[in-house]
């Protein structure tokens, strides 16, 4: 069978088809639920038929990997930024602000809190967004091995390791407190969030 060739405005199109059905999916997995969302309620809200729906992901768990890709993708530039900047530790705790800002918003935090719920029982899930933890972590650990070795401080293995999951997990914290506590000053987190990184990533010990 002969490839599949695509125009860039065929292409263009494709990918604003995707880019509508993972909204849609976004939604109904946040009202939802992963289990309660369905294909047919998916292609409701993203206006086409189901059909379409398939022809682009094979089933829920796919749209699902595609979601996670995306922020994914987000991610690494992000880091990439980071490493790009003058001054990568500044850079670092500005761009902290819109990490905390992102995290407690309440339906940006019960997508991510479904997803992650998803893994815990789903092997097909966990290891989509495993192997993304894993990359989103490389590419962290990479900026701050860059940012250690410029200042001469300490940069071996351990300590790296250390900083990423303590920052992981910062944010990933307020995924819970955006539900628990919506209403917090978020004003106060990233004052405090840059302050504790700032800490944390130049700690000579």
């Amino acid at each position: 069978m002969n490839a599949e060739i695509l125009t860039p405005a065929d292409s263009s199109r494709a990918e604003a088809r995707r880019s509508q059905i993972l909204v849609a999916a976004e939604d109904c997995f946040r009202d939802h639920g992963f289990h309660g969302a369905s294909i047919a309620q998916i292609s409701k809200a993203a206006g086409m038929s189901a059909g379409h729906i398939y022809h682009y992901f094979e089933n829920k768990e796919a749209i699902i990997a595609a979601i996670v890709a995306r922020d994914l993708d987000l991610m690494l530039t992000l880091t990439a930024e980071l490493r790009a900047a003058s001054d990568v530790l500044e850079a670092l705790v500005d761009r902290a602000a819109g990490g905390v800002i992102e995290n407690l918003d309440p339906r940006s935090a019960g997508l991510k809190l479904e997803i992650v719920a998803e893994a815990a029982r789903n092997p097909a899930v966990a290891e989509v967004v495993r192997k993304a933890d894993q990359r989103c972590i490389a590419s962290l650990a990479e900026t701050l091995r860059i940012l250690r070795r410029a200042n001469g401080q300490p940069d071996d293995d351990a300590t790296i390791t250390g900083m990423t999951e303590m920052i992981a997990a910062m944010f990933e914290g307020l995924l819970v407190r955006a539900i628990r506590n919506p209403g917090l000053d978020r004003q106060t987190v990233i004052t405090m969030f840059q302050r504790v990184i700032r800490m944390l990533v130049t700690d000579s010990r």
